[in-house]
């Protein structure tokens, strides 16, 4: 099989939605032909937000995985200001902003660009540079966040000459918590220029949905959008296998992922405590995942039973999903927001559990939802429809639908198979 460079910092034991896209990728490269040779952060060294051991067994057997040491900044954060975890998704988990988390998001913002991982980089360019000529490699893919890794990718290419395909999961300096880090006009110029240096010379870009290509495209006067592709993430239908789950006694709501008090839920509340007072006494909603104390007390406040599972592995991540009545996502009402195509709408797609939206009704998630028939889309202030829609899609699972396959993890990694042969 040819063999591809993949560089990536998120990586099993790593948890969250950030590895879940290549570690699913390089599954099912090998059946098209394509061999992954992975290049991650040595776990001893890696500050990641979450850990999820169980996806270790779902590393390919097929790929090589080579890891190095890195310089953790997040690391020193952790041991100075006595946290067991770092900060993640603009300090989404940390809840109260105090001198102490002022000065570390300006630090951050203005002297750790583009991210603090980029520690990472010299260690990871070596290794990187050994792995291409060990193995004749040809084509390299970085995937981000962290955007650093994408500078690793330039320096590859500067080098080698090797066909450079960037990964950009997210938005960069357009990232829906970019102001909170208080960045400096000077440091904000170095930091869009780093940008701009990956938009217009990588080979190839690949973005997760079409409005988060428009925001990458008009970061340059050249062709950008002509070299770009839209892989979305998807889901692993080995992961759906119909398994026997614990049956609840009450008819479940559930959120899974971070949610943070940039995340509109005020009418969605409003929804809930008009609902018949019967009904409310049927109804838990659960969150599973990091819920800061200010959101969950707005639940609490409503009466209703309320339940802060935490994070959990992903096997128990879709356990719940096929545990509940009806799934609620909710995109946050920032500014360009119509790109967000969140990883966890996908397996929510696959649970056939019926998906409560809240967002932009003209966005990319909101015309998925409508294509594939598996929920309604709703806007921030439609407590009115969201009050309709929870009494009618309780005990509704959602009908099979053919367009929903089209976003499966194999049928993904096709498209992919196809750019790296081009």
């Amino acid at each position: 099989m040819k063999k591809v460079l993949i560089i990536t910092y998120y990586w099993p034991p790593s948890g969250g939605a950030g590895v879940q896209r290549w570690l699913k990728f390089a599954k099912y490269l090998p059946e098209f032909g394509w061999q992954p040779v992975i290049l991650t952060v040595d776990p001893e060294y890696a500050s990641y937000p979450q850990r999820d051991e169980s996806l270790l067994s779902e590393v390919s057997p097929e790929c090589l995985v080579f890891t190095t040491k890195s310089r953790e900044l997040y690391n020193f954060y952790k041991l100075i200001s006595g946290k067991k975890e770092v900060p993640y998704g603009g300090f989404a988990n940390e809840s109260k902003e105090g001198l102490f988390q002022k000065a570390s998001k300006f630090l951050r913002g203005n002297f750790l660009l583009p991210d603090p991982r980029k520690g990472w980089n010299k260690y990871a360019l070596k290794k990187a540079a050994e792995l291409i000529l060990e193995f004749n490699i040809d084509t390299v893919v970085t995937t981000s966040p962290p955007h650093s890794t994408q500078l690793i990718g330039m320096m590859l290419k500067l080098r080698f000459k090797i066909r450079w395909i960037a990964d950009l999961r997210d938005p960069w300096t357009d990232i829906y918590y970019y102001n909170q880090f208080h960045h400096t006009a000077l440091a904000r110029k170095i930091d869009k220029a780093y940008e701009l240096v990956v938009v217009e010379n990588a080979d190839l870009l690949i973005t997760v949905s079409e409005d988060v290509k428009r925001i990458f495209a008009e970061k340059s006067k050249l062709p950008v959008a002509a070299k770009t592709v839209v892989i979305p993430n998807g889901f692993d239908e080995d992961d759906f296998r119909i398994k026997v789950v614990p049956k609840e006694t009450k008819k479940v709501i559930t959120y899974t992922g971070t949610i943070s008090e940039a995340y509109e839920v005020d009418s969605f509340l409003d929804a809930l405590q008009s609902l018949e007072s019967e009904l409310k006494q049927q109804l838990l909603i659960r969150f599973v995942g990091k819920v800061p104390p200010s959101v969950a007390q707005k639940f609490t406040a409503t009466g209703l039973e309320i339940e802060l599972v935490g994070y959990v592995d992903h096997p128990k991540s879709i356990e719940y999903l096929f545990r509940s009545d009806i799934l609620l996502l909710v995109i946050p009402k920032v500014k360009n927001n119509k790109g967000i195509l969140t990883g966890k709408f996908f397996e929510y797609l696959a649970s056939r559990k019926p998906i409560l939206a809240i967002g932009p009704t003209d966005g990319d998630l909101a015309k998925i939802i409508q294509e594939t028939k598996c929920g309604q889309m709703f806007d921030y202030d439609d407590s009115e429809g969201m009050r309709h829609f929870i009494p009618e899609s309780l005990n509704r699972p959602v009908s099979g639908n053919d367009i929903a396959i089209e976003y499966s993890r194999k049928k993904l990694t096709g498209k992919l198979a196809t750019l790296l042969k081009a």
